[in-house]
């Protein structure tokens, strides 16, 4: 099996639902929680980690980060770039 060693900067958003601070990045798609600001960002990395793994051993890690945005230069693995994060007010 291939090994992987990926490094990135990823934009993660930690919004506070409730009692529950949740951290969320749109690079991959993927949330935790936590009881505390610190606590999501811990529980976060290690989503990723498990999430990264698995697609390695489903052999789909390029497949996958390719179909998500993900840019592989040089070797490296570079996700997609959030240019705005911002408040939109809409009327429904």
């Amino acid at each position: 099996m291939k090994k992987y060693s990926i490094e990135a900067s990823l934009p993660v958003s930690v919004i506070k639902e409730g009692k529950r601070f949740i951290a969320y990045t749109p690079a991959l798609d993927l949330s935790t929680s936590g009881k505390t600001q610190k606590e999501a960002k811990k529980r976060f990395i290690e989503a990723v980690q498990i999430f990264i793994d698995e697609l390695v051993e489903m052999n789909t890690l390029e497949q996958v980060l390719s179909n998500m945005g993900w840019k592989k230069v040089q070797k490296q693995w570079q996700p997609p770039l959030v240019v705005s994060h911002e408040l939109t007010p809409i009327r429904v």
